[in-house]
């Protein structure tokens, strides 16, 4: 019985939720990125304040605020819970699969909107995110969202032959500028950017023939304004130009220079997008090369995909800061890439390429390998721990974490759908090599999630988060020394300061404090605070040192 459209996409949300929703609050969330933004939620709440964003209760202006609006209402539903601060990027896996199905059935069925949905959802970083609580994920949905309709309005406008387009081209066009306007509120300005050097190359591609009206790229244009002004013209009418000017100074220099403090090598995204997007990257090369076409729009599409990949990758790798995240835009265009691959196989219009296979083999083999080494060396560790030079990372892999053997399933799952994958793939059995290698993967990474993720945080940040977590409601002043983090803040539940000495770290070290001080460093580091007296060691605790200086008594 074959499906409808409907259907399928019931069944595509249902799956998704299964495999994004559950286990979001099993782990405490990670610095910086994850708490920063839950944070900033948690205090804009305190602050009865959403127009602005906050971070240790003072203005933050690297992030517009939509990312922390659909927090905020998670956590009005769900409470201030790691469950909350993840459940807006859930459903924007949810959301994404649907609409990448969408998408792949109106350029050409719904065999190729499943084959698209299931490469994203079935990949590792694209997967992975979903159940976390960073901005990019819905960025990179409003952008491609952006890019897509305003592919349709080309087609509409200058006659592509496509069942199912809409004749008037500015329905595409609204649309398109009212998705740019929620990438910009979204995470930035670096929408457009990635948006306009596509069109630019494409141009370019085009052999300088414009394809689009003026006055439609105009309205384009007052749209996404529009759309941004619901922040950014409210921001500067309530509090003056001062927080747009810092925030537009902070994106600037995050291009420029090593602000993230990420610098990595030349080819960094290459490398995270080939591994971080396993099995799609591997099955995705043939299509990056010439092939048959079956018409007009068939052809146009993929030239847009293979635009917007180097566009996002080359983009980024001239960006000065590199961070696994940054080419994750590229998401769309190489799992699109991986499904035209299986989809052409399929249809016999390509040849399959063995290579792919080896591939898969090789790079899966190493993958495998080393989840199935996890347990293993987890339950040894401690074993291991003389011969790491770093304190510590010494003093992480003391900690206390119950490890069985059984986590080697996640490994072992992955192993097989690998095995399976590739046979079927000799076999020609493209379809159900793609539901073995992304279902395998997608379960691997439910099972990860569940019994690997919350054990490896224990050594990362575990003991920290412990400490933080039990000072929660105190009357003193908690916080880091010789790091940086925002995980006292989230955790502690940091109320308004009273008394604004308290952000200076010398004040809190030698002043006339007026509540007890808690601080959290590290073993590599604390030998720089020796130097104060009146902080007394009260334990250490996997490679972090607890302290405590108490008020004096006069």
């Amino acid at each position: 019985m074959r499906l409808t459209k409907t259907q399928i996409i019931l069944l595509i949300a249902a799956l998704a939720a299964l495999f994004f929703i559950p286990f979001l609050g099993r782990v405490h969330l990670f610095d910086w990125d994850e708490i920063n933004f839950a944070e900033c939620s948690r205090e804009m709440m305190k602050l009865d304040d959403y127009s602005r964003v906050y971070i240790n209760f003072k203005p933050f202006w690297e992030k517009p605020p939509m990312f922390m609006w659909m927090q905020i209402a998670a956590m009005k539903t769900f409470g201030v819970t790691e469950f909350a601060a993840r459940f807006p990027n859930a459903v924007c896996g949810i959301v994404t699969l649907i609409v990448v199905f969408l998408c792949g059935s109106k350029i050409y069925d719904k065999k190729f909107g499943v084959l698209w949905a299931l490469a994203y959802g079935g990949s590792l970083f694209p997967n992975m995110y979903f159940k976390s609580g960073i901005i990019d994920p819905w960025f990179n949905l409003f952008t491609f969202l952006a890019l897509f309709n305003f592919i349709l309005y080309h087609w509409s406008r200058n006659g592509f032959n496509k069942e199912g387009l809409n004749k008037n081209p500015l329905r595409y066009v609204v649309w398109s500028g009212v998705f740019m306007g929620l990438a910009v509120l979204m995470k930035g300005q670096v929408s457009l950017m990635v948006f306009l050097l596509s069109l630019g190359v494409y141009l370019i591609y085009n052999r300088f023939k414009i394809y689009f009206n003026w006055w439609h790229a105009i309205l384009f244009l007052i749209l996404a304004v529009a759309v941004t002004c619901t922040w950014y013209g409210y921001e500067t009418m309530k509090n003056g130009p001062w927080f747009i000017e810092e925030f537009l100074k902070y994106q600037y220099r995050l291009f420029t220079t090593h602000d993230a403090d990420q610098k990595g090598f030349f080819g960094y995204h290459y490398i995270v997008l080939l591994i971080g997007c396993f099995p799609a990257s591997l099955i995705a090369i043939p299509s990056f090369f010439k092939s048959k076409y079956s018409s007009r729009f068939d052809k146009d599409f993929k030239i847009w995909m293979l635009i917007l990949f180097w566009v996002v990758t080359i983009l980024f790798t001239i960006v000065q800061s590199r961070i696994i995240h940054y080419s994750s835009m590229a998401w769309f265009p190489l799992t699109f890439l991986a499904a035209y691959s299986i989809y052409k196989w399929d249809l016999k219009i390509m040849s399959y390429k063995k290579y792919v296979g080896v591939f898969i083999a090789v790079l899966g083999g190493i993958i495998s390998l080393l989840l199935l080494a996890v347990p293993y060396l987890a339950m040894n560790i401690k074993k291991l721990a003389p011969y790491v030079e770093d304190k510590f990372a010494q003093g992480n892999m003391e900690a206390d974490v119950h490890w069985n053997g059984l986590e080697g399933i996640v490994g072992t799952i992955l192993v097989i759908s690998i095995i399976v994958g590739i046979i079927q793939l000799r076999k020609n059995n493209f379809q159900k090599a793609a539901w073995v290698l992304f279902g395998g993967t997608a379960i691997m990474i439910f099972l990860a999630s569940a019994i690997i993720v919350p054990k490896v945080e224990r050594y990362s940040q575990g003991a920290a988060i412990d400490f933080f977590i039990q000072h929660e409601g105190e009357n003193c002043y908690v916080n880091t020394l010789g790091y940086f983090s925002y995980a006292q803040l989230f955790y502690v539940k940091k109320e308004i300061p009273a008394n604004p000495k308290s952000y200076d770290e010398q004040w809190l070290l030698t002043g006339n404090i007026d509540k007890p001080v808690y601080f959290v460093s590290k073993v590599d580091r604390i030998d720089n605070f020796k130097k104060y007296p009146e902080l007394k060691e009260l334990y250490r605790k996997n490679g972090f040192v607890f302290l405590k200086r108490e008020i004096l008594v006069k």
